[in-house]
């Protein structure tokens, strides 16, 4: 990749996201907005590198993108319907822009996650349209097809467009009920930046910090327990990001990381959010995920790591939400704490179950048991199971060292 090449992705990746969300409430459409955003990102690769770049990108993308939409739209036979777009006055002043970012980012997710989509749906319109997601990498976070989830994409955008969906955040009263979806996805965003599902980078920094920042947002707005109690979670997860990837760019496991490398304020801020979560009951799904990660950052050593009390909040997990992931991160952390074997006798039971069919982890979780078990025959046949469906650089060349450390012993 070019320096150029390397600089208009930085840019994009920059301001991509916060343009689209401001250009979608100016011109009210998801379709328009993307191309709008498109033509200003085309023509400001080729005015910038002339000009210069401007002090304020993100406001100069949305003058831009609304220019050329409002030219679309004059153009197109759809103009006496969106007269009052073309009237209105254009946001030209930097502040202005600079206020409406935040507001725009939560009407954009609240939208995608309006309660008269189905919560599939919510989740991938967001994740593929605020956040930018390919449609292959939101089909292998939800573990469905691509096409599957292309359509389900289409759709949506429809029934928000038809049924006149509002692009606005919600009033208070009705927030509680928008909840759920809104922190399901966050937390699927977040997830595919802490441990990308496709390339040679494990993390995609940008992407784990737009999440933190939209749980940040959404913390002032709505301070419950299960809001502050995710942004605790994603903290402690994020704290690890440095250590999950050595110099050469191999995945390092967390048993085996160097937690000097653990950032440290991310763990602090994440304590304190954990302990505001924890005074708020019921506790949930996410404050419950977010104390075991505590678990893992109490321990200075892998060795010196509670899995005793990692399997009790397992339980209170899989009680709340009998999941085959939790079912299956359940199985892992009792053979921490008890032996492989009883470990494997639960993924046994959990085999034919079909989300697992194309989840590596499943077998690769599989494979480390059987090779700590001694059953290296059996632990080859899994690690070459969880090869073939795994689609990340650094995870591939890790079953790989795997399945090279076993032949030695065979």
């Amino acid at each position: 990749m070019t320096t150029d090449d390397q600089w208009i992705e930085q840019i994009y990746q920059q301001h991509s996201r916060r343009v689209l969300a401001t250009l979608i409430r100016l011109l009210g459409d998801f379709t328009l907005a993307e191309e709008a955003m498109q033509e200003a990102f085309t023509s400001a690769v080729r005015q910038w590198r002339q000009e210069g770049f401007p002090d304020n990108p993100s406001a100069w993308l949305i003058r831009a993108g609304h220019r050329r939409g409002i030219d679309h739209i004059r153009r197109s036979r759809t103009a006496q319907h969106y007269s009052h777009l073309i009237d209105q006055p254009e946001e030209t002043g930097t502040s202005a822009i600079g206020q409406t970012f935040d507001d725009d980012q939560l009407r954009l997710l609240f939208t995608c996650c309006h309660p008269a989509l189905p919560l599939d749906a919510r989740v991938a319109l967001t994740l593929r349209e605020m956040c930018g997601l390919t449609t292959e990498q939101v089909a292998s976070g939800l573990l469905q097809k691509p096409a599957t989830l292309a359509q389900r994409i289409v759709r949506a955008k429809r029934k928000i467009r038809d049924a006149g969906i509002p692009y606005e955040v919600p009033e208070a009263k009705e927030l509680p009920e928008r909840l759920p979806g809104v922190l399901r996805v966050i937390y699927l965003v977040f997830n595919e930046g802490y441990s990308r599902s496709d390339g040679e980078q494990i993390v995609d920094v940008h992407l784990s910090a737009e999440a933190i920042r939209l749980a940040e947002a959404l913390a002032r707005l709505l301070p419950e327990g299960e809001v502050l109690g995710l942004l605790a979670l994603m903290l402690l997860q994020n704290s690890r990001r440095k250590a999950r990837q050595d110099e050469e760019g191999n995945l390092i496991t967390l048993e085996d990381q160097d937690r000097s490398l653990w950032d440290q304020a991310s763990i602090d801020f994440g304590f304190q959010w954990l302990e505001a979560a924890l005074a708020r009951t019921p506790t949930g799904l996410y404050t419950l995920q977010a104390s075991i990660a505590a678990v893992h950052a109490e321990a200075s050593k892998a060795n010196e790591t509670d899995w005793a009390r990692i399997v009790r909040l397992y339980n209170a997990l899989y009680q709340q939400q009998p999941s085959p992931v939790i079912a299956l991160n359940r199985a892992v952390a009792i053979a921490m704490r008890d032996t492989p074997a009883d470990g494997l006798q639960l993924l046994e039971e959990l085999m034919s179950h079909k989300a697992f069919a194309g989840y590596h982890l499943f077998h690769a979780a599989r494979a480390d048991l059987q090779r700590r078990a001694g059953n290296l025959e059996e632990a080859r046949q899994s690690y070459e199971r969880a090869l073939g469906l795994v689609s990340q650089g650094p995870e591939r060349r890790f079953l790989e060292r795997r399945l090279t450390e076993l032949e030695k012993f065979s």
